[in-house]
């Protein structure tokens, strides 16, 4: 007699048990791709640390950036001077630390303008194509053609006087922002030229929404990318410019210390105390590759086509 077996059920949870795990969110991924770069990580830290030392480092040591020490000038290293002093006896770094304010202030502030006002001319461009893609983007033509460094001087001597909020440093902000939206504004045209065509975009219009809801909550969310990373890669620029603009004697004017304009006062001194003009020169030089570098980070963690 063969005796019967009792079924058996398999092991595990079964379909109605079954653990769902939640998507991963997308800034969480966006990070986890981004720490793959090591260079990126690097680069944010140092700019972290820059951001700190600029910030806090004035409010650490016991000198302001125009304190004069006449018994000790040009000096190359002391303990109270670890930087040395110029020829005013002012102390290098503490300078450096306040132009590091500056410098990072307007660079930020500058490429945030940039790209708003970009990011607007993009989006409508690309949005509504035909006549209005065709003005704003020959508009941006004529911006490209003109040479940006003598547009930027003459703008910078007419608005000298100019009554605008936060004096040379808000207009510098606002003479490099006006000068620096031409290459996000073509970035977001194109984005924006691709998604009016998704048909996420036609069931939008279909039940009603008006123009400015699509652009805002549709399509700017979905451009971000590019975005981002113009943002980032528009300080390294901004910073550039300023310190060439300081340099040539057409920025932020002393005695409120720029990384630019120390370069153009250690000059005269670079026979007995090169210092002055290697520190500002290398913050410069450590700040823009390291805002390239994250920029570099960004656009390979925000770009879904990317093998990871």
């Amino acid at each position: 007699m063969i005796s019967s077996t009792p079924d058996t059920q398999p092991t595990g949870t079964s379909a109605s048990e079954a653990v769902v795990t939640p998507a991963e969110p997308y800034w969480s991924q966006t990070w986890r791709r981004f720490k793959k770069h090591k260079l990126a990580v690097a680069s944010l830290v140092t700019l972290i640390i820059l951001v700190l030392a600029a910030w806090l480092g004035p409010i650490i040591i016991p000198y302001g950036f125009d304190d004069l020490d006449l018994n000790h000038t040009k000096e190359a290293f002391s303990w109270a001077h670890p930087l040395g002093t110029d020829e005013l006896g002012q102390d290098t770094l503490v300078r450096l630390l306040y132009a590091g304010r500056v410098s990072l202030t307007v660079g930020l502030f500058a490429a945030v303008f940039g790209v708003v006002i970009g990011s607007i001319v993009g989006a409508l461009a690309g949005f509504y194509g035909k006549l209005v893609d065709g003005v704003l983007m020959r508009m941006a033509d004529i911006m490209l053609a003109v040479p940006v460094l003598m547009l930027i001087m003459v703008l910078s001597t007419y608005f000298k006087d100019k009554p605008i909020p936060g004096g040379q440093i808000g207009i510098i902000v606002f003479i490099l922002g006006i000068t620096g939206w031409m290459g996000v504004s073509r970035l977001v045209r194109g984005e924006f030229l691709t998604l009016r065509e998704q048909e996420f975009i036609e069931a939008a219009r279909a039940v009603g929404m008006e123009d400015s809801g699509i652009i805002m909550r549709h399509m700017l969310p979905n451009a971000m990318a590019p975005i981002f990373v113009s943002a980032t890669l528009g300080v390294a620029d901004a910073i550039m410019m300023e310190s060439a603009l300081s340099f040539l004697g057409f920025g932020i004017q002393p005695p409120t210390p720029t990384w630019g304009n120390m370069l153009t006062n250690a000059q005269q001194y670079m026979i007995d105390t090169p210092w002055l003009a290697f520190y500002p020169g290398f913050l410069i030089f450590l700040t823009i590759v390291s805002v390239n570098y994250v920029g570099d980070g960004l656009r390979d963690a925000l770009d879904p086509k990317l093998k990871r």
